[in-house]
């Protein structure tokens, strides 16, 4: 028998505008409303948890607040509370009393469980909409908390003595926290080891409900993390990084979470060409739009954000390909929303010389092996690397000899001609 269900959600970050597109901040409003609306208001929950960062900023545009209270206004006409708790993005303010959460609270948009003081919890109060925790009439007890950052182990210490101390309450206790726990993403540093949250398991919390990491985790059996509702970067994408909201099911059995991420969401696709040293610009740029044009034509590019990330060693100068053009170009063919080109190439190193210590090679021999080893890395001189070798330290010897400018010029135009006329032909 079901006892209680709810919605555990975080990271909606309203209000979000990386890449500078209007359809691409629409998008974090777009899938807040889906989310809620199908797993919240068509599957009668109890209540839902927004644990951090409703907002990307602190400070909103009047556009971002109204997004949220549309969303918010359909779920009161459903009569679903909603608790929430502030996160690293959308806390107060440094010198301020307020947030824009607090604001919403005070509207009666939602329930800001937050703690004036971790050493002592107190219940909502529904006159001055302001406690730290809240006993609902489905017979779940929420505890809210705040962003601590650094602080965070020794505020679950004091909040978990605190939740002790409660008064006698409904049997299923759930908390909201905003952190992230060691592990489970590579690149976040400053995550709490389990053994930091362990004090509030052994307070009584049966479900802890995290946010701020953007990927989805369970741990446990208790700790519960369900990612970003929308994609914040490319590297938040569903296949590598699973990531939605969370529909939780209280029952005699225990807790079963269901982590639903079939809602409306923009689709990320990330597409990788390797290049080698042998290939000219143009080839390079050749394999690129062949890459995307194939994706276009399967239909994986369209309306969605797009990467492509070029990778490997070239024999040519990076800037021999025109970046900004090339993703324009691809931009064009993949007719995606947001067109994205990682262009991470890297030169082949040089092979100086061996040294023999009982015949040392002279400092002409050494200019010329330095001289060819740079020509052969690169694709339009490679064939000509020890011809114009020779004349590179020619070139050498008469700048040494401080001929005019205009003579280097000529000279060294002389010695390019032959180059050329060979890739030519």
């Amino acid at each position: 028998m079901i006892m209680a269900r709810f919605l555990h959600l975080a990271d909606v970050h309203l209000g979000y505008s990386k890449y500078d597109n209007p359809e691409r901040t629409k998008d974090f409003f777009y899938a807040f409303q889906d989310a809620l609306d199908r797993y919240a208001i068509q599957e009668q929950v109890d209540f839902v948890l927004i644990a951090g960062d409703l907002f990307e900023q602190r400070q909103i545009l009047p556009a971002v607040l109204n997004q949220a209270q549309i969303c918010l206004n359909q779920l009161a006409e459903a009569n679903i509370p909603v608790l929430a708790i502030e996160g690293n993005h959308d806390y107060e303010p440094y010198g301020s009393r307020t947030s824009w959460l607090r604001y919403l609270s005070s509207w009666e948009k939602l329930i800001l469980l937050k703690p004036d003081n971790e050493e002592t919890l107190e219940p909502w109060d529904f006159d001055n909409k302001r406690g730290s925790y809240i006993d609902l009439d489905c017979g779940v007890r929420v505890v809210g908390s705040r962003w601590y950052g650094a602080t965070a182990p020794l505020a679950i210490a004091k909040l978990a003595a605190s939740i002790e101390q409660l008064p006698p309450g409904p049997d299923t206790t759930v908390m909201m926290f905003h952190h992230g726990l060691e592990n489970y993403v590579a690149r976040y540093k400053g995550s709490l080891r389990y053994q930091d949250f362990a004090p509030l398991k052994e307070a009584g919390v049966d479900y802890l409900a995290l946010g701020h990491i953007h990927q989805n985790y369970a741990v446990e059996g208790w700790i519960f993390n369900p990612g970003s509702t929308e994609a914040n970067s490319v590297i938040e994408n569903q296949e590598q990084n699973p990531r939605g909201v969370y529909l939780v099911e209280l029952s005699a059995d225990g807790i079963e979470a269901d982590l639903k991420r079939d809602y409306r969401q923009r689709s990320i696709v990330r597409l990788t060409c390797k290049v080698k040293p042998h290939q000219t610009p143009e080839e390079v740029e050749q394999l690129a739009i062949n890459e995307v044009t194939h994706a276009a034509k399967q239909g994986q590019t369209a309306d969605t954000i797009t990467e492509l990330r070029i990778q490997g060693s070239i024999g040519f100068n990076r800037s021999d390909v025109d970046v900004r053009a090339l993703r324009n170009q691809l931009q064009e063919i993949s007719e995606a929303l947001v067109f994205l080109l990682k262009y991470d190439v890297t030169g082949r190193e040089y092979h100086t010389l061996a040294i023999d210590d009982q015949q040392p090679p002279s400092r002409k021999e050494i200019e010329r092996s330095i001289f060819a080893d740079m020509l052969s890395e690169n694709t339009r001189y490679r064939d000509q690397a020890e011809e114009l070798s020779e004349g590179l330290i020619d070139l050498k010897d008469r700048v040494l000899q401080q001929q005019s400018d205009e003579d280097l010029y000529t000279f060294a135009s002389q010695l390019i001609e032959p180059a050329a006329a060979d890739r030519n032909n």
